[in-house]
């Protein structure tokens, strides 16, 4: 059981955390070749360009969490139409969001309250990463389906294909023809491109191959993909969130020197957030696969070691963080006083990691088990809690409490998943599907 696990969840982790490095890779060639606005500027676009991969996060996950159930309990038929009824509506989502995008991203880039250059700057990156908004949906929305196949070391391959594209273009684009944001846009647009063509090889190999008849939408599987997907897709998009709010009060009191400190923050926090998501989803196959066969004792077996293995990368990552938390913003060109306030800032951070690693493992043994409730309380939760503290905190705390304020939405979610931990292991380990 172990080995399966650590077959399943290795991949995924280094997979999460190539998806991470992608927009790291972005800041590190930006920062260095347009400086702190350029950094700052993607830092604000952001939150708006991660609907895309949340999206298809949300919906591959929604498919392939019914397609391992279906399979546990033996019908192969009914779990192909699952994948089918994915695949469909990866498509007509890509192609809405991209329309809706295109409409609405200036006057919500200004809500974010980017203004002046940096306004200039986020457009100019927010309208390459738009036109490639099908490619990265069926990218990010393929890699759950084909680790719920078991492809769970070709979709590794596939991102890491993916982000060496991304290095040789930001390289080439930024640092060398002087493209700025827009180049790097475009140079993570190509990888997730690249991503996206090895992902459907795969998915159409014969081993794999759906009917046409797969792809028929129907209203009951849709539904039921939608009701699983809400979750994957708002703990993709729930650090997004934060990271606007974060950026509106960082704003409000350091201006925009703060937010380019929390650019460099919330690259390597939400780099290392992606990893214990992917511990978490790396297990989903298995949890759902598990209850589908009513094997309870592989449920908790596999459960266990996402917890060991999430906590595990957390406390590391904190150590690792908290030595080299003034050495970080070097790499990023950071001016001086950046530095300084990074250095400062990282520990408030990186502590928060612990109650993060808790809160993706329980969010993903929830969804892999169909208790949509509970996740959907774990994950738009941070969001809201996060707001209510950031009108508090800072009045107290400046910019400092801004800061604060993260972390402690992270514990107070913890308590609620904890207790909404046991009231599920009171119950027992029947599913909700």
């Amino acid at each position: 059981m172990t080995k399966r696990f650590f077959q399943f969840v290795l991949p995924s982790m280094l997979a999460f955390a190539f998806s991470g490095v992608y927009a790291i890779v972005d800041g590190l060639f930006v920062g260095r070749n347009v400086g702190d606005l350029g950094l700052a500027a993607i830092n604000v676009a952001y939150p708006l360009t991660a609907l895309i991969p949340a999206l298809g996060t949300g919906i591959g996950m929604g498919g392939s969490v019914y397609y391992s159930f279906e399979k546990g309990k033996g019908k192969e038929e009914k779990a192909k139409e699952f994948i089918g009824n994915a695949f469909s509506f990866l498509i007509l989502c890509g192609i809405g969001l991209m329309l809706l995008l295109f409409l609405f991203y200036k006057p919500i880039l200004k809500l974010f309250g980017a203004s002046g250059d940096l306004l200039i700057m986020a457009e100019d990156y927010t309208r390459f990463i738009i036109i490639g908004t099908l490619c990265q949906v069926l990218s990010t929305g393929l890699i759950p389906i084909l680790r719920n196949y078991g492809e769970v070391i070709p979709v590794m391959l596939f991102m890491i294909c993916g982000f060496i594209t991304n290095i040789v273009l930001d390289y080439l684009l930024v640092a060398v023809y002087q493209q700025g944001v827009a180049g790097a846009a475009i140079a993570t647009i190509a990888g997730q491109t690249l991503t996206m063509i090895l992902s459907m090889i795969l998915f159409f190999h014969k081993k794999h191959r759906i009917a046409v008849k797969d792809c028929k939408l129907h209203r009951g599987h849709l539904s039921r993909i939608i009701a699983v997907g809400v979750s994957p897709f708002g703990l993709t998009i729930s650090p997004n969130i934060v990271i606007v709010f974060m950026n509106w009060r960082a704003i409000q009191y350091g201006g925009d020197t703060a937010v380019s400190v929390y650019a460099v923050i919330s690259y390597i926090i939400y780099a290392v957030q992606l990893m214990l998501q992917g511990a978490g989803d790396g297990s989903q196959p298995l949890i759902s696969l598990f209850v589908g066969e009513k094997n309870y004792e592989g449920v908790k077996k596999v459960r266990f070691l996402a917890y060991l293995t999430a906590f595990s990368v957390a406390i590391l990552s904190f150590i690792i963080i908290y030595i080299l938390r003034y050495h970080i913003p070097l790499f990023f060109g950071s001016s001086k006083e950046v530095i300084k306030m990074t250095g400062d800032a990282f520990p408030i951070f990186a502590l928060g990691l612990i109650f993060t690693a808790f809160l993706r493992i329980t969010t993903s043994y929830f969804y892999a088990i169909g208790k949509n409730l509970y996740s959907y309380l774990l994950v738009y939760g941070e969001p809201i809690i996060l707001l209510l503290l950031l009108f508090i905190v800072p009045f107290f705390g400046k910019l400092a409490g801004v800061w604060i304020s993260s972390p402690l939405s992270q514990l107070v979610l913890t308590i609620i998943g904890f207790l909404l931990y046991r009231k599920q292991k009171k119950l027992g380990e029947e599913s909700a599907f």
